[in-house]
């Protein structure tokens, strides 16, 4: 089961507490080092600790905060994983102490686990602890003994030791020996602790007897339950073969480096034998060695030199120990111990791992946020592994490093996604070899935009320029604003935000188009109402909450010659017409001007008053003369409008001048008024009443002339038209004979529609009047008389010449032979008095 190891108070416990308290201390200020235990060949998915609650995880934070297992390293491998649900730490995969540490003291795994929201790394060490599952070997099957029968008892042979690949107490080894009555087993220590196993001869052996001898030799190990291993030891008796080889060193030690070429030499043993011939004749090899040495090193079996087979790697093995053994011609045996150190070599560059990367990051994020979480790791040990990291660019973030080889990424100042919406740097780290050796990693950072800019308009303040009578929706002018933020967030739309045209809750002039900003018109604005006005425009973006800005857009009508001159004096149009007509029918004349017959060249006659209500050009005014009775007589005042004599007074002009001026405006096209004065030409007022009433009797009697001629046509014109229409309606009923249906209508034959009424030609522009008077018989006639009796004809004179209303019957002398109308039939009157 795992066990997570905790300090005890001892008695020392004020010391402790004070410890305590700064542990705490430390672990808010630094990445946390959670230490477990575990036994190896633990099954995948056992249970390694309770991970988030060592670290203060309660399980509802579990989803939020996304606890993962991380790791980095060519070495470092996922043994371990993390339960999303409970955030237990769990074995992953198989663990075998032996092939991850080899025969190292101790062994551990370490990583990083990571936590989010907000980012942050922690260091678990698992230390590995030995099983006892590895049982001591002999790298031969059996052992070949050449023993002497002249060997004295006391004899010792050394023997091949067995290796077990445990470590502690697993790894202690003690030997038996089968019982044999001619040999007995000694345990010689050896200077690291191990025990060389000696076979000791008891009694002299007889060749004669028995030639060759076999024994068992077991290894047993210290762990619970015991292992054991077992060799055979086959002993061939042979003659005087009494000096065994002898090393020069019972251990030989050598430091070689890593990476030599395959063939170099590391060592040379050297053993000597004091027998003669074949005997003495000496010969090397491999005795108990681990697999993988026979791979990397050779030994010369005639002069004892070990050469490289493969390349050596500091990084993965840094110390190898194995035996040699050193044999006669004649089958003795000896032994040494041959310990290579390799040496380190920086070829190892540092590795960057990226653990974790938080992209994209809001550009609000605050100053120190982490961002990224890396790992370096130079597998070189001493300067050659020791690692410092940097970035490389001019991104606005910084490396801080961490325990157990991490550094973290964060913020130096603030993040600005208008300036750069991608942040690139390059993670370089350099370990302190010679020559140093360096890698590098880019991080690519997004960041994400947030709503940290308003609107901005292009211009502050827009001005337009409309000319008046402007169509309704025509454009104004268009606003444009931009925000540099992105997606909705610089999604920008218009409102009108006031102004000062209109009154209060009336509508605005213009209207704008929320997308595009146009200003358009919303009726047809007139220079003379409203000269110019404004209105202030918002700008507004879609972010949550929203940024806007104003800015004002100030509109200026421009005139256009929609408005002729108009003239204040004389008087002139419909008030003007309606005091001539009531002048002449009073027998006043209209205003006039007298005008001394002495006048002399330059004379002021009038001055008339005209006044534009445009501007600018279309307002400014020009007077001509357009008519006179005497074209010489008078002049006008270019500018002035004033109307003087342009010669002195004769006597021979007539009494009566009528003059007309015309006033133009300089607009394109230009626009025009006229003005009539009227001039009697007299030294006193006394003397030109006479002129004027002369002038009113002869506009009396023209006036008359006219409207006689007028009523007499009038007159012909509705007998002719009354003619038609009788001979229309007798031609159609002599082809069809008398209708049915005017035998059913009764006595009444004839209509009774009302009375009608001629038009009243003194509301339109004839200067006259007259009287109308027509009366239908009522008259009761038989039904059997057809055709009807004919209507009344009556001359023109007749019907305009008396009073109809003034006698409301008809004379018997209109229509020979008929009686006179009824008193109270109906009459039609229309008159007027010219």
């Amino acid at each position: 089961m795992a066990v997570r190891r905790r300090q005890r108070r001892g008695p020392g416990g004020g010391r402790a507490l004070l410890g305590a308290v700064l542990l705490c201390v430390w672990w808010r200020a630094a990445a946390e080092r959670v230490r477990y235990a575990i036994p190896e060949e633990l099954g995948t998915g056992s249970l390694v600790g309770p991970l988030a609650r060592d670290l203060g995880l309660s399980a509802d934070e579990l989803p939020a905060r996304k606890l993962q297992v991380a790791s980095g390293g060519k070495k470092q491998l996922k043994y371990f994983t993390v339960n999303e649900e409970n955030g237990n730490l769990y074995v992953n995969e198989r663990l075998d102490r032996e092939e991850m540490c080899g025969a190292s003291e101790t062994c551990s795994v370490s990583f990083e686990v990571l936590v989010h929201n907000p980012l942050n790394v922690f260091h678990i060490e698992v230390s590995i602890e030995d099983v006892n599952d590895n049982s001591p070997t002999f790298s031969k099957a059996a052992l070949d003994l050449e023993i002497g029968e002249w060997t004295l008892p006391g004899a010792r042979f050394p023997l091949q030791m067995a290796r077990d690949t445990d470590v502690g107490i697993n790894s202690l080894l003690t030997y038996q020996l089968a019982s044999n009555p001619s040999f007995s087993l000694a345990l010689k220590e050896s200077t690291d602790g191990s025990k060389q196993p000696e076979l000791v001869l008891e009694r002299a052996l007889d060749r004669e007897k028995q030639s060759t001898l076999e024994l068992v030799l077991t290894a047993v190990d210290g762990g619970e339950p015991a292992r054991s291993g077992t060799v055979q030891i086959r002993i061939n008796v042979t003659d005087a073969n009494d000096n065994p080889p002898v090393f020069t060193k019972n251990v030989y030690e050598a430091r070689v480096a890593e990476n030599l070429p395959v063939g170099s030499l590391v060592l040379r043993v050297r053993a000597t034998d004091a027998d003669a011939g074949t005997n003495g004749r000496v010969s090397y090899s491999f005795g108990n060695v681990p697999d993988d040495v026979p791979s990397l090193f050779a030994v010369d079996s005639e002069n004892g030199e070990v050469r490289t087979l493969g390349p050596l790697d500091f990084e993965e093995k840094s110390k190898y120990i194995f035996g040699l053994e050193a044999r006669d011609g004649g089958g003795l045996v000896s032994h040494c111990k041959v310990q290579l150190d390799v040496t380190d070599e920086n070829d190892n560059a540092p590795e960057i791992t990226i653990l974790s990367l938080s992209s994209p990051v809001p550009e609000d994020a605050p100053v120190g946020t982490v961002v990224a979480v890396l790992n370096v790791n130079d597998p070189d040990s001493g300067e050659n592994g020791q690692v410092s990291c940097e970035l490389s660019g001019e991104a606005p973030l910084s490396i801080v490093a961490s325990s157990g080889g991490s550094y973290k990424v964060v913020t130096a100042s603030a993040l600005d996604r208008e300036q750069a919406a991608e942040q690139r740097v390059t993670v370089v780290a350099r370990d302190r070899g010679r020559p140093a050796l360096r890698s590098s990693r880019e991080l690519v950072l997004e960041v994400s935009d947030v709503n940290d800019n308003a609107p901005v308009f292009e211009e502050a303040a827009y001005s337009a320029y409309v000319a008046e009578n402007n169509a309704a929706g025509a454009l104004v002018v268009r606003v444009q604003a931009r925000d540099a933020d992105a997606g909705a967030n610089g999604r920008v739309s218009y409102w009108l935000a006031g102004g000062s045209a209109g009154a209060a809750g009336a509508a605005p002039p213009v209207s704008v188009e929320a997308r595009s900003g146009a200003l358009y018109a919303q009726r047809s604005l007139d220079y003379e109402q409203c000269r110019e006005f404004w209105v202030a425009v918002r700008a507004q973006d879609g972010g949550a909450p929203a940024r806007s800005s104003t800015a004002t857009v100030r509109v200026f009508v421009l005139d256009r010659n929609d408005n002729a001159p108009r003239v204040l004096w004389p008087a002139a149009g419909p008030a003007a017409a309606a005091a001539a007509g009531e002048a002449a029918a009073g027998g006043a004349a209209p205003p006039f001007e007298v005008v001394p017959r002495s006048a002399e060249a330059g004379y002021l006659v009038a001055k008339v008053v005209a006044v534009d209500a445009d501007a600018g050009r279309n307002a400014w005014l020009s007077y001509e003369l357009a008519k006179a009775t005497e074209p010489g007589l008078f002049r006008v005042g270019l500018h002035s409008g004033e109307v003087r004599t342009a010669r002195a007074v004769s006597e021979r002009d007539a009494a009566k001048q009528r003059v007309v001026a015309v006033v133009k405006d300089h607009g394109q096209p230009a626009l025009s008024a006229t003005a009539t004065l009227h001039v009697v030409l007299a030294e006193s007022l006394q003397e030109a009443l006479p002129e004027l009433s002369e002038r009113a009797a002869g506009g009396e009697a023209a006036a008359a002339e006219l409207q006689f001629y007028l009523v007499l046509a009038l007159a012909l014109l509705s007998a002719l038209l009354v003619l038609s229409v009788a001979l229309l309606v007798l031609a159609r009923l002599r082809r069809a004979g008398p209708p049915a249906v005017l035998r059913c209508l009764g006595a009444q034959r004839f209509s009774v529609a009302g009375a009608a009424f001629p038009a009243d030609f003194c509301e339109g522009t004839l200067p006259y009047s007259y009287n109308l008077c027509v009366a239908a018989p009522a008259r009761a006639v038989p039904e059997a008389a057809w055709p009807p009796p004919p209507v009344p004809v009556l001359s023109a004179e007749e019907l305009l010449g008396g009073d109809c209303c003034e006698n409301p019957g008809l004379s018997s002398e209109l229509v020979a032979g008929e009686p006179p109308a009824d008193a109270g039939a109906p009459q039609v009157c229309k008159g007027s008095s010219s």
